[in-house]
């Protein structure tokens, strides 16, 4: 998840949405071999909008002109998600391909990569000191990255399927996570947050509703724990901890 990234939003958009239709035209080819297509999204396609919604769900967009002026993320992720979700969606529509896209917050938990997850980086930044993601915690959507995993196949599975889902099983405040992670790891030093909280509590946001997926019948299995205390293990387990 480039967040942080410099290049401009229509080379990245160009190529996220190129590289997408590229994939589904093969799909569309496949002699009908390809049942269903599943495609992963980003929260940042539904949090960016101006309607103060208490709740936001499937039927929810960001708005493109306040993804253009964000302070916070980089404006080009932002738009080249949601203008490439918008548009894979447009895609499958009209050419009828069975396509569904899952929505997902920060993945947290266990990795097998060999260097830290964006979205685990980004959720351990005041473990790990890295100042310059605090400000990304003011409102921190979360799933543990097994959860996701069983959605995924869930989703391919459940012949009902069809358009949007978010997959959000837990939120926290910054505070909320502080207090938490002062809780279950009294072994780490985290730094002092009194200024950042005073700028959350400004923070306005929306929760994210599951509700759609979990009417289906799926269930989540794992909590805030369990996402921090694999990700923290695995951190320890390659020393960036």
């Amino acid at each position: 998840m480039d967040v942080d990234g410099k290049e401009s939003e229509e080379a990245v958009t160009k190529r996220a949405v190129e590289g997408t239709l590229g994939i589904l035209r093969a799909c569309l080819n496949s002699k009908r071999s390809v049942k269903r297509v599943l495609y992963i999204s980003s929260a940042a396609t539904i949090l960016y909008n101006n309607k103060g919604l208490s709740v936001a769900d499937e039927s929810t967009w960001s708005d493109l002109d306040i993804c253009r002026s964000s302070k916070l993320v980089n404006p080009s992720y932002l738009l080249s998600k949601t203008i490439t979700e918008r548009i894979a969606l447009e895609f499958a529509a009209k050419n009828g391909l069975d396509l569904i896209t899952l929505v997902l917050p920060l993945v947290v938990g266990s990795f097998i990569c060999p260097t830290t997850p964006s979205s685990v980086s980004l959720a351990l930044a005041m473990i790990l000191g890295e100042e310059d993601h605090y400000e990304y915690l003011m409102h921190s959507y979360m799933v543990h990255i097994d959860d996701v995993a069983s959605a995924q196949i869930f989703l391919l599975e459940y012949p009902n399927a069809q358009g949007r889902y978010i997959c959000s099983s837990a939120e926290m405040t910054m505070h909320q996570m502080y207090e938490f992670l002062l809780a279950r790891y009294p072994e780490f030093q985290l730094p002092n947050m009194e200024d950042h909280f005073k700028k959350s509590t400004s923070y306005g946001h929306s929760s994210l509703s599951s509700m759609k997926l979990l009417s289906t019948g799926f269930k989540f299995k794992y909590g805030v724990q369990e996402m921090f205390d694999g990700a923290i293990r695995c951190c320890k387990e390659k020393g960036f901890l």
